[in-house]
């Protein structure tokens, strides 16, 4: 599950450790508790507090951290994009390019390959950033690194992935059910 709505996700900035943006504590208060054998969440605060309202608190990864923009991280895509449009135009076209000195998305790609082969039996309930929600659907539909960029995970979307390591399936993806 994506985490709640942070400055940056509704700024359409790069990923950045933040806190859930002011006004979304309302959603986290909505959503309906879960019961899982063991909660999972990136180590920023929005995880965090997402994964909380859930049922967690959870456990800290490290491996679902958000995507690592580098120079970029915590800045808007447009003004980015303005400073360098080369740079851009070759992290948008090429799953190898890291103009930011980040990760690629190639990177992201098998780290997340990792995170789905090291998840245990049981229902296992893990909160991240979209980046990390989105190369997962990648991975599991078996499709190219381009299609990343054609997959949308806005704040609080339930990613549900059923099966395990060699054997996932995308079951749902949607709004979380909330309380009242």
């Amino acid at each position: 599950m994506t985490h709640a709505a942070t400055n940056g996700t509704r700024g359409a900035h790069f990923p950045a450790d933040e806190p859930v943006a002011p006004g979304a504590e309302a959603h986290l208060r909505a959503l309906t508790r879960l019961r899982a054998d063991r909660f999972r969440h990136a180590p920023d605060p929005a995880s965090a507090a997402t994964c909380a309202a859930l049922g967690g608190p959870g456990e800290a990864d490290p491996a679902l951290r958000s995507w690592d923009a580098g120079a970029w991280a915590g800045r808007p895509l447009d003004v980015v994009a303005a400073e360098d449009s080369e740079g851009v135009a070759a992290w948008l076209a090429d799953p190898a390019a890291a103009p930011h000195g980040g990760e690629s998305l190639h990177d992201l790609l098998d780290r997340v390959r990792g995170v789905l082969a090291a998840v245990g039996g049981g229902h296992t309930v893990a909160v991240c950033g979209p980046a990390v929600v989105r190369a997962a659907v990648v991975l599991v539909l078996g499709a190219p690194a381009t299609a990343f960029w054609r997959v949308d995970a806005g704040p609080l979307t339930v990613t549900d992935l059923r099966g395990g390591p060699d054997r996932w399936t995308v079951r749902a993806t949607g709004a979380p059910q909330t309380r009242g």
